[in-house]
Parts: structure tokens; C-alpha cells; sequence
């Protein structure tokens, strides 16, 4: 309970900072919720599939201070999540290998999409970045939708594949607002977004296991 009153409070705090434009307060709150996350997760059972999602949450924790630095940070905050994402693609290869072609379709699709969203107005000199960090994320997606279905728990599974999506559902949001049309409530829906699918990949921790 003091992890997500902390999680709420910080989450809060950041909120406020972003309608007010206060870059410090917004760089002190921004990670706090991820941070909660991490102190939450060391009261799940140690396990390979904990060790990695943990590493995802440091690099995320990392890419959420970069993003909210007062200088543009982007193709650094960009690394950190791609880093990220490596780490729950581990994960989720930890307890599941099977190739899942629908899956494999499905995130192939939301992943050409999300890419096509950012390169709609030309991307420069972040084409090779954003192109890289959108195969990360596909891969990502594929290995958490993949989960589905099998003797893993239904609740982990489905947290996972929850909050990937929501990932997806983030990173899009910040293509369109960056890079075709930026909109008032895109800085709110991205974090939003964010904090869901962290929440559901950490979640998906504690339910973690076989039937």
C-alpha cells in the first residue's frame, strides 16, 4: 500500500507540474512513479522473470529522466527505452518461446504503424533511431502477446500483454504529438498511457508462474 500511495503522490505531483509548465517539478515527480514500481516488485518471489523486468523499470527510470530534462534529450531518452524494452523481451522469453504467428503479425502491424506515424512528416537524422526502436518494441509486443494461451498464468499473461499495449498506445501517442500533429492533451494521454502499461508489466510479476 506505501508503494502506491507513493506511486499516486508522485504521479499527482507531475500532473500538476505539467499544467503549470514547471520543468523542475515536473523532472523531481516524473520518475517517482516508476521508482514505487521498483520498491513494489522486490516483494514479489526472486526469479529470472523479476530480474529482467526490474532491468526494463532502471532503463525506463533512466528514459523518464532524459525526456523530462530541460534540453532535448530525445535520441537519448529513446536509447534508454530501447534498452528497455530488451529487457522485457528477455522476460518474457524467460518462461515462453513458442513462435505465435498471429502474435507475430499483430505486433508486426501495430510496429509498422507506429513507425509510419513518425516518419508520416520525415524523421532526418532520427530515421535509423526510431526505426530500431520501433523493431524493439514490435519484438517486445510479439513476446508479451505470445504468453497468451499457454500453461503460463492467465493473470501475468494478461497483465503483460496489457501493459505492452499500452506501451504501444504511449509511443504512438508521442509520434503523432512530435511528429505529425501536436495536441493539448497528448503530454496527459502519453503518461497516462505510460504509467498503465509499467503498472501491468510489474503486476504481471506477481501473478508470474505455471498453472
Amino acid at each position: 500500500m506505501a508503494w502506491l500511495i507513493l506511486a499516486v503522490m508522485g504521479a499527482g505531483t507531475y500532473l500538476y507540474g505539467l499544467s503549470l509548465h514547471a520543468t523542475l517539478l515536473c523532472l523531481l515527480s516524473k520518475p517517482v512513479p516508476v521508482l514505487a514500481l521498483l520498491g513494489w516488485l522486490q516483494d514479489a518471489r526472486p526469479s529470472p522473470y523479476r530480474r529482467w523486468i526490474s532491468l526494463g523499470l532502471l532503463f525506463s527510470l533512466l528514459g523518464d529522466i532524459l525526456l523530462a530534462w530541460p534540453q532535448d534529450l530525445f535520441v537519448w531518452g529513446l536509447g534508454a527505452f530501447l534498452f528497455a524494452h530488451l529487457a522485457y523481451l528477455k522476460a518474457y522469453l524467460v518462461d515462453c518461446r513458442r513462435p505465435a504467428l498471429l502474435a507475430l503479425a499483430l505486433a508486426l502491424l501495430a510496429g509498422v504503424s507506429l513507425f509510419s506515424v513518425m516518419a508520416a512528416k520525415g524523421l532526418g537524422d532520427l530515421l535509423i533511431p526510431v526505426a530500431v526502436y520501433a523493431l524493439a518494441i514490435s519484438a517486445m509486443l510479439w513476446r508479451a502477446l505470445a504468453r497468451l494461451g499457454t500453461r503460463i498464468s492467465k493473470g501475468s499473461a494478461w497483465l503483460a500483454a496489457a501493459g505492452a499495449l499500452a506501451f504501444v498506445v504511449s509511443d504512438s501517442l508521442i509520434g503523432i504529438d512530435r511528429f505529425v500533429l501536436p495536441f493539448g492533451a497528448a503530454p496527459y494521454l502519453i503518461i497516462l498511457s505510460y504509467w498503465l502499461g509499467q503498472w501491468g508489466i510489474t503486476a504481471s510479476v506477481f501473478s508470474q508462474g505455471k498453472r
